[in-house]
């Protein structure tokens, strides 16, 4: 029971750098020595010192036959910008190491393991592991598959629609879900969006909160925007263009319009023939990006469900009834799936958010 209240603390610690360690994982750990917390610590942004070797350099000569709990397999290869940790817990005298789940990086995964335990250090693994991988869902899977973790978000009246039938949307959810979103936001490296929303609604889509602008990477940047946008109809006035942060162009277009673009500090991406998602989250993935968030009409989300690129639904209902059928759903399509092929949540999860009903679920 000690040891699951003290990984408890870890992956608590870790998690207060929520959207801030992109690409790396939030790492959380914390030191025990006779029944007593000598010293904790958690991994604050990409670059910066791992949460065991400033828990380490806190406890000091402490640390010397205690025991470290970590969330994530420490690391020991030496090709990135800090010092391996499993030395560091060598060095110290550690005794003992937990550890929640091990590294599913090639580099690290069971080796750090290996190399603690040639050193007679007592290794334990996994305590509390899922917990610990639903905290680094979106490590997971960048690192295992070379592409982001994708969230879809949506707020929709208790009848499913997104907009009445002339459009109008704002505001379906309340204000608190609002300020949740922009939370959300901050913690996701990209914000996807399409042609038809940017029309319509004509967003900034960055991520605001109290005090101005806030950012998953520590600056005023804020995530990076990606409008699809095949037949390149974006309005060159558009506030999505205004940056920082970076917009991404998603078109099947070039010329002279994507030229201008390009200039005026936006990235292009150009694809053949009709775009396929899983294609474009490849090419996201290539460009470093570990985590998107979906935020776009009823055709996006069903292309998005349909092509099977969504990892997660965040889905805001408020209680409003719109009615009409044609009021926007949403998720759209042509056609619709048999009951037997609907698409299934797991790990469903409800909470109220002002007025609202947050539902969130993995997709099977």
């Amino acid at each position: 029971m000690d040891d699951a209240k003290y990984m408890r603390r870890a992956i608590s610690l870790a998690a207060r750098a929520r959207g801030m360690t992109s690409p790396n994982p939030m790492v959380g750990a914390v030191i025990v020595k006779r029944g007593r917390v000598i010293a904790e610590a958690y991994h604050k942004r990409a670059g910066a010192p791992h949460a065991e070797a400033l828990a380490l350099l806190e406890a000091g000569k402490k640390a010397y036959g205690a025991t470290l709990y970590v969330t994530l397999e420490p690391c020991c290869h030496l090709k990135k910008r800090t010092p391996p940790c499993t030395n560091a817990i060598i060095d110290a005298g550690i005794k003992r190491v937990l550890i929640a789940m091990e590294d599913p990086n090639q580099k690290v995964s069971g080796k750090g393991v290996r190399q603690l335990k040639k050193a007679g250090i007592e290794v334990e693994c996994c305590v509390l592991g899922h917990e610990a991988s639903r905290l680094n869902e979106a490590y997971v899977k960048f690192i295992t598959t070379g592409m982001p973790f994708v969230c879809l978000k949506a707020a929709m009246t208790l009848d499913g629609k997104i907009a009445t039938p002339t459009g109008e949307s704002r505001w379906i959810s309340s204000e608190a879900s609002r300020r949740l979103v922009h939370r959300m936001r901050a913690e996701s490296d990209a914000i996807i969006t399409a042609i038809g929303t940017v029309k319509a609604d004509d967003p900034r889509m960055t991520a605001r909160g109290r005090g101005g602008i806030f950012s998953q990477r520590g600056g005023a940047n804020g995530p990076v925007r990606v409008v699809i946008d095949p037949h390149l109809e974006i309005p060159p006035g558009s506030k999505i263009l205004e940056g920082p942060p970076e917009t991404i162009i998603v078109t099947g277009k070039d010329g002279t319009k994507a030229n201008k673009l390009i200039k005026s500090g936006n990235k292009v991406i150009k694809h053949k023939g009709k775009l396929k998602l899983k294609w474009l989250m490849k090419k996201l993935g290539q460009m470093g990006i570990m985590s998107a968030m979906i935020e776009g009409g009823g055709s996006l989300n069903w292309h998005a469900l349909d092509e099977g690129v969504v990892d997660k639904v965040n889905i805001f209902v408020a209680p409003k009834i719109i009615g009409g059928q044609r009021s926007i759903s949403v998720v759209g399509g042509k056609f619709h799936r048999k009951l037997a092929d609907a698409l299934m949540l797991r790990e469903m999860k409800a909470k109220k958010v002002g007025e609202d009903l947050l539902i969130s679920g993995y997709l099977q």
